[in-house]
């Protein structure tokens, strides 16, 4: 069983997942379930930076329509794509 702090923490990274995009919503919430517990620390803190981008950006990139120039950015959509 997850204890209380790690769920509290998964349970606040979904609600910052929750955007104004259906595409987006449903591609985040599939990531946490599937592949966010087994990232790194590192991975970890890129997907909060990943966040931080706009709706539209998030959606081109993890669409196919445009690429991250950042790599770590790239890596982290190429990880919820693969999720999902």
């Amino acid at each position: 069983m997850d204890n209380p702090e790690r769920q509290s923490g998964l349970e606040r990274l979904r609600w910052q997942c929750r955007r104004g995009l259906l595409e987006l919503d449903l591609l985040f919430e599939a990531f946490i379930e599937n592949g966010y517990c087994n990232l790194s620390d590192i991975d970890k803190e890129n997907f909060s930076q990943l966040l931080e981008y706009q709706d539209q950006t998030l959606q081109e990139w993890l669409l196919g329509k445009s690429t991250p120039e950042n790599k770590a950015m790239a890596h982290m959509v190429k990880l919820i794509r693969d999720a999902t």
